[in-house]
């Protein structure tokens, strides 16, 4: 099999974009350019180094291998700053990873790990943060939300004029509520699971969700390694209210028009519509 040259995928959404590349074994990194965040980190290609925040949901080489590079890069190229959010449980051996290369390379390479747990939330800047839940993989393995936080007039203040406003601060009233809006989810490699009980998960923009295998005698295979079949879709999807679902990680030999039509056999229009592939054809089919 002739793999095809490294080349990222670019979605639009209306905010912000996902820019990235996600081929089952083989790598994934996604970059989210607008939130300054980077999710998993494959081999580090040239447009996660700019990226100030890591986000890595587990230990596998095809979603970490990068992790060095990220760091010896940025000090190479004088980018300051870099982040890596990870499962606590995997830090201890991230920075093993870092003083091994430390000495292969001849110098240390600034970095941070920022280790996290499920339930976990991290400030990625002002009103935005990214909060961390537990996924069904191999090992410590966490997915992420990225979660726009805002502040609204409570809602028996809405007749108030400016005076009136400044008057009430003066006096200390709390006159606004904290809203959370969930921009994008991303789980990493997982299991089935209750996924929809999570508000930030259920409610978020976009849902980058893991749909490994398709061919139906691959469903044992599936539940060995801890993936989704798209047998587990609907209901998985069930419950959600996401606006755009991106599934990533499909295997090389997924023949993606046989995709498409087992995901028209197999999912409701209404979870139908809201559904897209990160990769196309050119990215997945071998030669």
């Amino acid at each position: 099999m002739i793999t095809r040259p490294f080349q990222l995928s670019t979605l639009k959404f209306e905010s912000f974009s996902v820019v990235g590349y996600s081929i089952a074994g083989e790598e994934t990194v996604i970059c989210v350019p607008e939130l300054d965040v980077v999710f998993d980190i494959g081999r580090a290609p040239r447009e996660s180094l700019a990226m100030n925040h890591v986000l890595l949901t587990h230990g596998h080489m095809d979603h970490a291998a990068g992790i060095g590079y990220y760091f010896s890069q940025r000090d190479f190229q004088g980018m300051a700053g870099g982040k890596a959010l990870a499962p606590a449980a995997l830090v201890p051996a991230l920075e093993t990873l870092m003083a091994a290369w430390s000495k292969v390379e001849g110098h240390p390479s600034p970095h941070a790990f920022v280790a996290m747990n499920d339930g976990d939330d991290y400030e990625l800047r002002r009103k935005l943060l990214v909060r961390a839940f537990a996924t069904r993989h191999v090992g410590a393995t966490l997915g992420y939300s990225i979660i726009d936080v805002r502040f609204k007039l409570k809602e028996e203040f809405l007749a108030l004029d400016s005076p009136g406003i400044v008057a009430l601060k003066k006096k200390g009233v709390e006159i606004t509520h904290r809203t959370e809006v969930p921009l994008i989810t991303y789980f990493g490699d997982t299991a089935r699971s209750n996924y929809s009980d999570l508000p930030h998960v259920r409610t978020s923009k976009v849902l980058l969700l893991e749909c490994t295998f398709f061919d139906l005698d691959h469903v044992r295979r599936a539940r060995k390694g801890r993936h989704i079949h798209v047998n587990d879709l609907p209901e998985l999807l069930e419950g959600m209210d996401n606006e755009h679902v991106v599934l990533i990680h499909v295997t090389r030999r997924t023949n993606m028009a046989d995709a498409r039509r087992l995901l028209r056999k197999t999912l409701r229009k209404d979870q139908l519509d809201r559904i897209s592939f990160l990769m196309s054809r050119k990215f997945i089919e071998s030669d």
